[in-house]
């Protein structure tokens, strides 16, 4: 699959999303570069004067630079009480829509405000769809600085392989938007999601891991069929 083929397909689905958005709504605006091509795409629907009365509110810095770059007038949770959509990645989508998400480090602030949204849209290319979370993708945990060393090892009890996330480009580890530090964890098989979710959020030190179960609504599945891109919904 070329680079430009791929492009174009993260280029459609972002578009394919974008197009869901109604004017006199307020959308919760992702990250990653699937998500970076939605916000593109609203901008253009906004300048072009096809949306109007639009609110972003960013789930990261990046989210934010690109909502500015493109011109989607931006808000806070503070300000708002609800969220019509959402739109985000996923790093692993599994049958009944639940995701791991986190490879860019945002997810915490993701679930806030994914899990508000009442229409949450995930977009994705096909390579992300597994049929068991955890298959393809280590599990990131957020965790504050000074409780490292313990949740790794309530991680190992729990079953995982815990590894602390280092920066690429930079001397030591990535720092999130909080500033908090990120667990990376391969569990050979997650059966349950839902419980494993739960279990580690209850662990002293951490914020918030990167599973999202029953918070999708609707995912959009780039794929490459017959050497065009295309897109699907499930």
């Amino acid at each position: 699959m070329t680079k430009d083929l791929v492009t174009v397909m993260k280029q459609e689905v972002g578009k394919a999303a974008a197009n869901l958005v109604k004017s006199n709504s307020i959308i919760g605006l992702g990250t990653g570069s699937t998500t970076a091509y939605a916000i593109e795409y609203i901008g253009e629907r906004l300048a072009s004067g096809e949306l109007t009365n639009i609110v972003g509110v960013p789930t990261s810095f990046q989210a934010e630079v690109l909502a500015k770059k493109y011109g989607i007038p931006l808000t806070t949770l503070d300000a708002i009480d609800h969220i019509d959509v959402a739109i985000d990645g996923a790093d692993e989508v599994d049958p009944q829509k639940n995701l791991i998400k986190g490879g860019g480090a945002a997810h915490t602030r993701e679930k806030v405000v994914d899990s508000l949204a009442d229409q949450f849209i995930v977009v994705v290319d096909a390579g992300k769809l597994v049929d068991q979370l955890g298959s393809t993708f280590l599990l990131p945990v957020e965790v504050i600085p000074m409780a490292i060393t313990p949740v790794t090892r309530q991680l190992e009890a729990l079953g995982g392989k815990p590894e602390l996330r280092m920066g690429i480009k930079k001397a030591g580890p990535v720092v999130t938007d909080q500033g908090n530090l990120v667990i990376d964890v391969k569990f050979d098989r997650i059966d349950n999601p839902e419980e494993l979710e739960s279990k580690i959020n209850n662990l002293p030190g951490v914020l918030e891991n990167g599973l999202f179960v029953g918070v999708a609504d609707v995912i959009l599945v780039g794929e490459i069929i017959d050497g065009k891109p295309s897109v699907r919904q499930f």
